[in-house]
């Protein structure tokens, strides 16, 4: 048998198309860069960059953009063998707007479909999903056909398999990112939440943590007071609930009654956006390392805020070093920039 992943992501995918001018309107841009992009990917590069073993199942266009992201990934040091094409779909690109501190609207070009979203069941190795150490899916992966039922096929098999530790003895870990896109889902005008909740009630019977901003725990269980929706997610399966509260940190609740709430690291931001991917990066990397909640909370949190700190998400993941400085500065400026 080879060596298991340490972690592997499934599910979005694609290219962020950032300006390179911060608090302009799309409409007066001048210039842009791009960057990998789609949240379970840019975890798959954060956790990398942690030092952890990591691949993606996911799907491109075949076209200059989908090479793009493969050439990305190697780069990033994340495995894309699990990274097929779809002829009839092009990769799709995101823009965004950013406007410091906390104002970043985003345009998600998906359409006719993401070639993500053709993920099909019959494709998965499912012995290499039921081996990773840490196995991480996402609230988008359910929002269409096939992949629904291909991440609802992996997570089974993580299921099948959960009662068998890995090679060191440490348990298998089945991470299930809420990431609520109302846009990918109904009408894309919001008109998906009673289906999403079905939906994301099934895969949460199959995860052992849950992961989520106070938008994204509302959906899922109803709950948007923090500690109620820590509660409800406890009791839909997972052993541990990490609810995101942006400005009011973090809270984190194990099954066995044990919380961790973790205010937030000071820190300039310059883009929000890709600092969830890093805390979802720093929390496969704590949890992989045996860590106590309360110190994978921290670093987590360290790690996010020091992408929220520079301009790009995925080349921006920090580094350990990085993030052990930030823990130990006790704050994050915007003055480092991003990571070369």
């Amino acid at each position: 048998m080879p060596e298991p992943y340490d972690v592997i992501t499934m599910g979005r995918i694609g290219v962020d198309i950032y300006p390179q001018q911060t608090g302009v309107p799309l409409a007066r841009v001048e210039t842009f860069a791009k960057f990998l992009g789609g949240s379970p990917s840019n975890v798959a590069v954060a956790a990398a960059r942690l030092g952890r073993r990591t691949a993606v199942i996911t799907r491109t266009g075949r076209d200059g953009f989908g090479d793009y992201l493969h050439q990305a990934l190697e780069e990033f040091g994340v495995d894309d063998r699990w990274v097929g094409d779809v002829v009839q779909y092009p990769t799709p690109v995101t823009f965004c707007e950013i406007f410091p501190p906390d104002h970043f609207p985003l345009y998600f070009y998906r359409q006719p479909k993401a070639p993500d979203l053709e993920i099909h069941p019959e494709e998965l190795d499912l012995e290499a999903v039921r081996s990773a150490r840490v196995f991480w899916m996402t609230g988008t992966g359910l929002c269409a056909e096939p992949s629904r039922t291909a991440t609802l096929t992996a997570l089974r098999a993580r299921s099948a398999a959960a009662i068998a530790p890995d090679a060191v003895g440490a348990p298998r870990v089945t991470v299930f990112d809420l990431d609520w896109r109302p846009m990918f889902w109904g009408d894309g005008k919001g008109g998906g939440d009673e289906a999403a909740r079905v939906h994301y009630r099934e895969a949460l019977a199959h995860a052992t943590v849950a992961v989520g901003n106070l938008d994204e725990c509302e959906i899922a269980t109803g709950e948007r007071e923090p500690h109620a929706a820590a509660r409800a997610l406890l009791a839909a399966g997972p052993e541990l609930a990490v609810v995101k509260q942006g400005p009011g940190g973090v809270l984190a609740a194990r099954r066995d009654g044990t919380v961790a709430e973790i205010p937030p690291l000071p820190v300039d931001v310059v883009n929000g956006l890709g600092a969830g991917d890093a805390f979802g990066g720093a929390l496969c990397h704590g949890l992989l390392a045996g860590w106590d909640t309360d110190h994978v909370m921290r670093y987590a949190n360290a790690a996010g805020a020091i992408v929220a700190s520079r301009l790009a998400c995925s080349s921006a993941m920090p580094f350990p070093h990085e993030v052990e400085q930030a823990l130990a500065d006790g704050a994050v400026g915007a003055a480092a920039g991003p990571t070369p």
